[in-house]
């Protein structure tokens, strides 16, 4: 694992040159107290010591050898360490994790001193804090406590603590709880729904083999419930089945909107009846069922929650019910009305309704924002994306002041060291207040030393002052010219999707597992070598930049080829080919309809994402590009969609 973090080339530029010689030892101790700390072993830790003293990473060792103590330290001892690296993403770290601790401890008194100075909002230790005032009798937290209870997620151990303390005070009632449940089943947490219900009496409470029915065969504890003598008397058998329909929209809305129409009719309340209705409603616009619309009308319009309703408008649009899509965009909450997306939309159901003055006012709004919808909207009025008039280079002044900065020697240190995930939260920490220029000469600095996910990403912050050479980087550029003429792929397209991916690191490594600059994943690389007759091919070939072009590429193009579209490509490349197909129309659909009502989060942006970085990576060229005219028009479905098979 330490030989292995060795491998990172590194580019040191002049500004870094006067740095001192680090010496190979250091790096190496460095790296095994890194290892040591991943693992929690403190003796192993502290053997380093010695080699590390005096190196530029030096913060690091201290701040894991803190952390690893955490629970036994005491108040001057952190004092000492936060002093010493004040203002640094390590003590900010510390402070969080010390008052962790001291919430554990309940030292409340010493938590609320030591919480002033914390930078990054942590959600834990906000319920601590919280905790701390309701300790207090400062009971005007409660209601942000209980909107933090109905959030679907997983609460950290603070909060579930500070729930405790909620419960222990009578102020988490067995509605609150039951609400919990739900939310968690709708995200398909079983287990942190039967956590929520253990603030259910017991007699009312579900076992947990039942819940895990209720989450595996839902419509078999329905048909248990309503065969009862008093079908759904009790409550508990009510909430048991509010659960169960739950999963089955999830699984089947339509099979879940014949039970609500009949069995279940007249055994839920009409608040319970309006809320389902609104989930079927939901699982329906997700699979782009023709009967979304209609059953958003049985939920009714005020129960419905903010990702309902963003489904609801997404329905209207598959539809190209344009009244339906003005109105259900007028229901949204007024802050919705400040995204780009249902901006654009509202204005384009007004262009296709005959009111095309108040279509153009929309478009204004957000006409020239270098997004998705910003391009859209450009269009529309009847002009092309540009690229900003000036373009602001860093002094060498900026430069200077930039390499001297503390938090991004440190970044770069840890990047030289390939702990990336340790560059990347120490460079966050320190641009987080950067100004426009202070921000592009961090940039710079990134590309200078060869790390261009930082470079792209630190640039793409900009507000006033731009630098879009910056922004869209091409590493590796002549490599993918060349593949992208062998391919008979878009060049401009193809930069656009590995800007996505990776961020051109070329022994990039996604959670998933996905690898290299095109981010494929194992048995991807492994087919598609096999398919173009890579003879010798190892999955550690795929960091090599020609083996991961050649392999991506080719992939890209069966892809490209089989779907027919860029737009149904991108979406194929991110989340399978097969999906990508599927989630066409009956009949032809404009690719922005296409776009906007992918089913998944991650998929709809890295699409959108995809296709500006094309626009801008052409006109950095000098080629003026229409992004309606990329999306195009997706065909139709067919029936036979057998050809996909064998596209992993």
């Amino acid at each position: 694992m330490i030989l292995q973090r060795f491998c990172c080339a590194w580019a040191v530029f002049l500004l870094l040159a006067a740095a001192p010689a680090r010496a190979a030892d250091g790096d190496a101790a460095l790296l095994a107290a890194y290892d040591a700390f991943q693992d929690g072993n403190l003796t192993k830790l502290e053997k380093q010591a010695e080699a590390i003293r005096g190196h530029p990473l030096e913060a690091y060792y201290d701040f894991w050898h803190l952390a690893l103590r955490i629970e036994v330290a005491d108040a001057p001892e952190v004092h000492r360490f936060l002093s010493r690296y004040a203002g640094s993403r390590v003590a900010d770290d510390l402070r969080a994790r010390w008052l962790k601790e001291l919430g554990k401890r309940r030292d409340w008194s010493r938590f609320d001193v030591e919480l002033a100075p914390l930078v990054l909002d942590k959600l834990e230790v906000r319920c601590y804090a919280w905790a701390s005032r309701l300790a207090q009798g400062d009971r005007s937290v409660l209601d942000a406590a209980h909107k933090l209870w109905l959030e679907p997620i997983k609460l950290p151990e603070g909060c579930d603590r500070l729930m405790e303390d909620i419960a222990a005070l009578g102020a988490l009632s067995e509605d609150l709880a039951w609400q919990r449940a739900r939310v968690q089943m709708e995200e398909r947490r079983r287990s942190e729904a039967g956590r929520a219900l253990e603030y259910v009496p017991e007699k009312s409470r579900p076992s947990t083999a039942t819940l895990r029915l209720v989450a595996k065969k839902p419509e078999r504890v329905l048909d248990r419930l309503l065969k009862k003598k008093k079908a759904l008397a009790h409550r508990a058998d009510r909430e048991l089945a509010v659960l169960a329909m739950i999963r089955l929209a999830g699984i089947d809305p339509k099979r879940a909107a014949e039970m609500l129409e009949g069995r279940l009719s007249d055994s839920v309340s009409a608040a319970d009846r309006q809320y389902l209705w609104g989930r079927i409603a939901l699982e329906s616009a997700r699979r782009h069922e023709p009967e979304a619309l209609a059953w958003y009308e049985r939920a009714g319009r005020d129960a419905l929650t903010y990702e309902e309703r963003e489904w609801k408008v997404r329905a209207a649009l598959r539809a190209e019910h344009w009244v339906s899509l003005r109105d259900a965009i007028d229901e949204m909450p007024i802050e919705a009305h400040r995204d780009p997306a249902w901006t654009y939309w509202y204005g384009r159901a007004l262009a296709e309704l005959g009111r095309p003055r108040g279509a153009r006012a929309h478009y204004l709004r957000i006409a020239g924002e270098p997004n998705f919808y910003g391009l859209l909207a450009t269009e529309e009025l009847g002009d092309y994306a540009t690229l900003p008039k000036e373009t602001h280079k860093p002094s060498d002044e900026d430069l200077a002041e930039a390499a001297r900065n503390p938090g991004l020697r440190r970044a770069l240190e840890l990047y030289r060291l390939d702990l990336r995930k340790e560059g990347r939260l120490e460079w966050v920490y320190t641009i987080r207040a950067m100004n426009d220029r202070e921000l592009l000469a961090a940039a710079e600095l990134a590309r200078r030393a060869d790390i261009p996910d930082r470079a792209i990403n630190t640039a793409d912050r900009t507000q006033q002052r731009h630098d879009f050479e910056l922004r869209y980087l091409a590493p590796y550029r002549d490599v993918f010219s060349a593949y992208a003429k062998e391919q008979d792929l878009d060049e401009y397209w193809l930069l656009g999707l590995v800007r996505q991916e990776s961020r051109f690191i070329a022994d990039a490594k996604s959670w998933a597992g996905a690898r290299g600059l095109m981010q494929l994943m194992p048995r991807t690389a492994r087919w598609t070598a096999r398919k173009i007759g890579m003879k010798k091919f190892r999955m550690s070939d795929m960091t090599d930049v020609e083996t991961n072009i050649t392999l991506g590429t080719s992939y890209l193009k069966m892809v490209l080829d089989r779907l027919g579209h860029p737009v149904l490509a991108s979406a194929g490349y991110n989340a399978g080919p097969g999906r990508a197909r599927r989630w066409r129309d009956t009949k032809p659909l404009e690719g922005a309809i296409y776009v906007e009502t992918i089913p998944f989060d991650e998929t709809r942006d890295y699409v959108k994402q995809v296709m500006v970085n094309a626009v801008f990576y052409a006109l950095l060229d000098g080629k003026r590009t229409s992004l309606k005219e990329r999306l195009g028009v997706m065909a139709s479905k067919v029936q036979d969609e057998s050809e996909d098979k064998d596209l992993p």
